[in-house]
């Protein structure tokens, strides 16, 4: 499957980097949800994620939309192997957002958590800045 925009993977570090830019909407979200689901069902190894926010000018999404992406995501996810997924958000409203995802998978194989700055992401996630900044 064809990368979304705004989207790397890194194979050697077995990590997808997505820095959505201008206005999230419910459709960019969805987009990347079924590229992750491809990956997933096709990927011989999981993968961990990082999703830098801090290009991003407003959301247009509804919390329950939200939601219920991180419901499907955690039930989807169920019979799979732990992986990390880092958010890098620096605005208050964005963390709002981010906030619910990550409740929503708590206790899941999808083990997320909302950083300020890049350095924590990196050190959670175990790769060098280099490699988030890429």
């Amino acid at each position: 499957m064809k990368l979304p925009p705004h989207v790397s993977f890194h194979p050697d570090w077995r990590l997808m980097v997505w820095r959505p830019r201008g206005v999230l909407q419910g459709e960019q979200v969805n987009q990347i949800v079924e590229f992750i689901e491809h990956e997933e069902d096709g990927g011989e190894k999981p993968f961990d994620r990082f999703t830098d926010t801090t290009k991003l000018d407003a959301i247009d999404l509804d919390p329950d939309f939200i939601l219920r992406v991180s419901l499907h995501r955690r039930g989807s996810y169920t019979a799979r192997s732990p992986v990390e997924s880092a958010f890098h958000v620096t605005s208050k409203t964005i963390a709002r957002f981010v906030e619910i995802h990550v409740l929503a998978t708590d206790h899941s194989p999808l083990q997320c958590a909302m950083f300020k700055t890049l350095e924590e992401a990196s050190k959670w996630l175990g790769v060098s800045t280099d490699i988030l900044e890429m």
